[in-house]
């Protein structure tokens, strides 16, 4: 850093945490404008994902630029997906995969180690060609690399190229997101173009039936826990269903806005920017009555990129806090603590 002030004119923290208030809502950052010519317009937007990545660790997203189109279609993908018999369904369980791609049951996860299963199935989902079907070597992705799993074309037509539709749209806005917060960071807008030109970014399509029954913690959509990745998420606008916990230790609802998206730093950003920017603990629970479906996108960078501090984010008064590791050693290691 030079002097006391990054070029966006508020000091980073550096961990100073007295100076941190809580958070009762999660902020709404609109996009348009990202590309402006208008160096003053996207330092403004900078600026918003700046204090919402410090003081929250989430934030919405608005003038993202998926089309409802696309979105719609892998919903409803999604749907006739989980409308499939489990004994189909399990025909592709993500267990009998080294990749950690294919689908997982209810209750086949315990997010939390102190609750007895997440109360929602899945289906995961890595870079693949919609075209030629072409998906990541070793090289690119690591242990997550390799053929995804599919159900018959026969049983659902088109879900693939409907899945994948929204999959690449999603992982291009991951990466039109990196120079805002390179800039946010005080670091050069290209800061992190080398390290996100084969990112290894897993989907999850998520459904959690409707519960009923006596209110337990120990059995929830998905238990209190903190990403591994930076996430974009779709969530079903009818059901509110996330929640987010503050320092005060109160648990906010990321109520869904229509035609926003959420964005949830991860443990990865943390790493990288020694905790200045947050990872926020959250969890789901559907007692809406009704089906919830949501899909998150997992965001992360090239395999072999060391998680290492960050420049504006160490000083000799606050050094680097964690151990240099790549980013998909990383990963691997989460992934195998949630389905093995």
């Amino acid at each position: 850093m030079s002097g006391d002030k990054d070029v966006l004119g508020t000091p980073l923290l550096l961990g100073d945490k007295e100076t941190e208030g809580t958070f009762d809502e999660i902020p709404v950052i609109d996009l348009r404008g990202a590309n402006s010519d208008d160096p003053a317009v996207k330092r403004d937007i900078a600026v918003q994902i700046r204090d919402a990545s410090i003081n929250v660790g989430f934030f919405y997203i608005t003038g993202h630029g998926i089309p409802q189109s696309t979105i719609s279609g892998a919903l409803t993908a999604a749907q006739n997906f989980f409308a499939l018999s489990e004994s189909i369904k399990l025909e592709l369980d993500i267990h009998k995969s080294k990749n950690f791609k294919g689908y997982t049951a209810l209750l086949g996860e315990n997010t939390n180690p102190e609750n007895r299963g997440d109360l929602h199935e899945g289906f995961d989902l890595g870079w693949e060609d919609p075209g030629s079907g072409t998906v990541r070597s070793s090289e690119d992705d690591g242990s997550m690399a390799g053929e995804n799993v599919w159900p018959d074309d026969m049983l659902l037509p088109g879900f693939r190229l409907e899945v994948l539709e929204y999959y690449h749209a999603a992982v291009r806005l991951g990466q039109y997101l990196f120079p805002l917060f390179a800039l946010a960071l005080d670091l050069p807008e290209d800061f992190f173009a080398d390290k996100i030109t084969k990112p290894a970014a897993i989907m999850r399509l998520l459904y959690y039936p409707p519960q009923t029954g006596i209110v337990d913690d120990r059995t929830i959509g998905i238990g209190s826990h903190t990403e591994y990745c930076f996430t974009i998420l779709w969530q079903q606008g009818d059901i509110n269903a996330l929640q987010v916990l503050n320092t005060a230790g109160k648990w906010i609802s990321a109520v869904p806005i229509p035609g926003s998206l959420v964005v949830n730093l991860g443990d990865q950003f943390a790493r990288w920017t020694n905790d200045v920017f947050r990872s926020t603990v959250h969890r789901a629970t559907n007692r809406s009555g009704i089906a919830r479906y949501s899909i998150p996108l997992f965001f992360g960078t090239d395999y072999n990129v060391p998680l290492e501090a960050l420049p504006s984010c160490v000083s000799d008064d606050f050094p680097a806090k964690y151990e240099v590791v790549t980013a998909g050693d990383y990963v691997k290691a989460r992934l195998e603590a949630t389905y093995l």
